[in-house]
């Protein structure tokens, strides 16, 4: 067992008089990456003031090349019969892997209180609708285990982005009890939460920063059809950035608009993936490693600007996550461009970085139980807090 940090944060944060109770909750993921399925089996206790919580178990479920490309089809627009298998498909695959984490786990399904399922983002418009699929009712059937999924679509009906979700744990789980701290997600999209000392919700702030480890991801499968993704940073750190495309892609409006924002692989699509190549290879005459380079620096540079323009907290640290916090050459090239700011692997601090997400929605699917709103206001721009979830009983 892995003990996560206890939450300092207050209960009272989350409002309502009801006392807490404790549960065991099993929080499932699939990212933008589309590596595969994220899932944990967290128990959350309550104290007098606080929230504990307890990693019993974390499973990576890697897509197979066939699913991972049904699910990137699905992104980029498919029949309505493939939209409509592939959810009941997918939510039999999410099923699969909460049940592996139990098994993991050693706890019974009579003692899960619930499944808390993101599933997997289709399609994102900021401000507008969001769409996340993976059938909970296809779940709650092969489980046995009551549901909480569709976290996003309140949020955005309340008139936020709908994203960032993930700074209510950033907060309640992983702050620092006497200085900032940044909290910057390497996923397929980078994120980043800014949590004042203690926690406190209220200061809270959160916002997409602009592609992670997608697009490097993405152009690497292109060049080199056999690497998943850029193994270990290799390719890049045989190269040599083009600047001037990073100059020229970081013009995109996306970066300049102030945040709260979000983002997504509808703007970080194929095509935009087509032409960093090619702007590489007729400004730069670059190599595939020289190509690779410039993906990661472009990740590198729009954190460092989005710290410029946006972030005036005096944030002393940067924890980083996700899968791009596994890319050595990433991390370097964040480090350099944040100094003199200390960059620090989640894993150094927490448990595995690869399961923070998933114990987030287990976090929010606990709230949802609890009847506590899951949004925080300052990263989204809703109009308020707001319960998030649906409930789909086994």
């Amino acid at each position: 067992m892995t003990a996560l940090r206890t939450a300092s944060a207050r209960v009272s944060q989350l409002t309502e008089e009801r006392p807490l109770a404790p549960a065991v909750v099993v929080g499932l993921m699939s990212g933008t990456s589309l590596d595969g399925i994220s899932a944990a089996v967290a128990r959350f206790v309550p104290g007098v003031d606080h929230i504990s919580a307890e990693l019993l178990a974390f499973r990576s479920v890697s897509y197979t090349r066939e699913q991972r490309e049904r699910l990137l089809r699905a992104l980029e627009g498919t029949s309505p019969t493939e939209y409509c298998r592939l959810n009941f498909e997918l939510g039999a695959w999410l099923a699969d892997a909460a049940v592996a984490v139990l098994a993991d786990a050693g706890v019974s399904r009579e003692d899960v209180r619930a499944i808390a399922s993101h599933g997997q983002t289709v399609w994102h418009e900021p401000g507008h609708s969001t769409w996340q699929f993976g059938e909970p009712a296809v779940i709650a059937e092969r489980t046995g285990i009551d549901v909480v999924s569709d976290f996003r679509v309140r949020d955005v009906a309340a008139g936020g982005q709908g994203a960032p979700l993930v700074p209510i744990a950033d907060a309640l789980l992983f702050h620092d009890a006497q200085r900032w701290r940044a909290l910057q997600n390497l996923g397929g999209i980078g994120n980043v939460t800014i949590v004042p000392p203690g926690g406190a919700l209220e200061g809270v702030r959160a916002f997409d920063t602009g592609p992670g480890v997608g697009v490097i991801d993405g152009v690497t499968r292109m060049l080199v059809p056999e690497l998943p993704y850029d193994v270990d940073g290799a390719l890049a750190r045989r190269g040599r950035a083009c600047d001037a495309v990073v100059r020229e892609l970081l013009a995109e409006p996306y970066f300049a608009a102030p945040p709260p924002k979000s983002t997504g692989r509808e703007l970080f699509t194929r095509a935009y993936m087509e032409r960093l190549i090619t702007l590489c290879r007729a400004k730069c005459d670059a190599t595939t490693e020289d190509i690779v380079a410039t993906a990661v620096a472009l990740t590198a540079e729009s954190i460092a600007d989005a710290f410029r323009r946006f972030i005036p907290e005096p944030v002393a640290e940067l924890v980083v996550s996700g899968g791009g916090a596994r890319n050595p050459t990433l991390v370097d090239a964040v480090t350099a461009r944040l100094a003199p700011a200390v960059v620090t692997r989640f894993d150094d601090l927490f448990f595995d970085a690869e399961a923070k997400e998933a114990v987030a929605f287990a976090l929010m699917g606990y709230l949802f139980i609890e009847g506590r709103s899951g949004n925080v206001p300052g990263a989204t721009g809703a109009r308020g807090r707001r319960l998030l979830g649906k409930w789909s009983p086994a």
